[in-house]
């Protein structure tokens, strides 16, 4: 199987979505739209099936491997380090459950993280007598000094296990310094998980540079493809800290072989393997890894370095506007610490979903967040959107 040809992703051009309606989509934290080459890409999946059914499954199979692989090199793995899953929280509950914890070992959690990396570590502590604890984001947002100040002295404390942390902070779209808390969480033999879905595809992030350990994220918003389909990371040298207490019937090494090669070959005592894909136990979702491979073959045409820059210019313009008409913004003063969010309180906080609401009607989608008005271009939205999106605010502004 080939890899498809896609057309070529411009920077600032949307001609590849020609279906979406608001004039400046401003939403991708959330949900990103399908791009033509998805939807092509679902299509293609959808006709297949329709025609062969079971004939169907052996091709699919197989991107599977190629899908990996591109994943890989997004990030600076290598696709045995890869497994597909279907959503960010799927991967933190794996890795929560499969990992050999021991009684009263502490987990290091962020106050103001999305709930899916803060829940499964919930439960995985009440199940295998561990310590939850909250450290405050705002140390972060003061500084990164001062963040990693308070990390190390919660580390210094002694027993923490694991620290997990968003990438990118979904409120404010605070870019954490991973680097620097890996190395001082494996200074004391902690390990740090990463949830991944407010920087992949969009801001430069290299998991072996970086030190990560762990690294979950869904598909659907920064990487642009569909919902239910993701990828869970896992450094190669802590795959011997993972137990297979999620392993399913394809976790096993060969098994597939009592379904294709004759008789005598259904067992089960077959090996789980060894590599991180032995989560992916039973049968997966193929539309939604043939919307990814689509979707990230545009972002690798583009580099996610290039998508990051491209996304800063526009929000500088943006942000400058938002300040002049009176909104106080919560992007970072330090270029290390943005990512592709801008999130701002309007001159009255006190009606923020009224406010986008007003902007939903004009033509701007963004979401609220947890009180705030946050703004998230990607690659496709040009920098001369900036003006529509500030006449969009002057109305909505007047008619509040």
């Amino acid at each position: 199987m080939t890899t498809p040809d896609l057309p070529t992703a411009r920077l600032g051009d949307r001609s590849l979505f020609p279906d979406l309606q608001p004039r400046a989509y401003l939403n991708h934290a959330a949900v990103s739209p399908w791009s033509a080459p998805v939807q092509a890409a679902i299509a293609a999946v959808a006709a297949d099936y329709a025609r062969r059914a079971a004939g169907a499954i052996p091709l699919w199979i197989g991107q599977r491997a190629r899908l990996r692989a591109a994943i890989a090199g997004l990030i600076g793995a290598e696709p045995a380090d890869i497994a597909l899953i279907n959503n960010t929280t799927r991967g933190v509950t794996d890795v929560a459950l499969c990992l050999s914890w021991r009684p009263g070992e502490r987990v290091l959690l962020f106050q103001g993280e999305f709930p899916a990396n803060v829940t499964p570590w919930q439960q995985a502590a009440e199940l295998f007598n561990l310590s939850v604890e909250m450290l405050p984001l705002a140390d972060f947002a003061r500084s990164p000094a001062d963040g990693l100040a308070a990390l190390e002295a919660a580390l210094a404390a002694g027993g923490v296990r694991l620290v997990a942390v968003s990438a990118v902070q979904f409120q404010s779209g605070l870019r954490m310094p991973l680097a620097a808390m890996a190395d001082a969480c494996h200074a004391v033999g902690a390990e740090l998980f990463v949830d991944g879905i407010q920087a992949v595809g969009a801001v430069p992030l290299d998991v072996r540079e970086a030190g990560i350990d762990y690294l979950s994220t869904g598909g659907h918003k920064w990487l642009m493809g569909c919902e239910g389909l993701g990828f869970l990371y896992v450094r190669p040298e802590r795959l011997g800290e993972l137990r297979p207490r999620v392993a399913g019937w394809l976790s096993h090494e060969d098994g597939l072989r009592f379904l294709l090669e004759g008789s005598g070959h259904l067992r089960y005592d077959r090996p789980i393997r060894r590599t991180a894909d032995f989560i992916e136990g039973g049968a997966g979702n193929t539309v939604g890894c043939a919307a990814l491979e689509a979707s990230i073959g545009l972002i690798a045409q583009l580099g996610p370095a290039a998508v990051w820059a491209h996304v800063q210019a526009y929000l500088d313009a943006l942000e400058a506007g938002l300040i002049a008409r009176g909104f106080v913004s919560l992007r970072s003063r330090d270029p290390a610490a943005r990512s592709c969010i801008l999130s701002v309180l309007p001159p009255n906080p006190g009606d923020v979903l009224g406010f986008q609401r007003e902007l939903a009607e004009r033509g701007v989608a963004c979401s609220t967040p947890d009180g705030l008005l946050r703004f998230s271009p990607h690659w496709p939205n040009h920098p001369d959107e900036v003006p529509f999106v500030l006449d969009a605010v002057d109305d909505a502004l007047g008619h509040g």
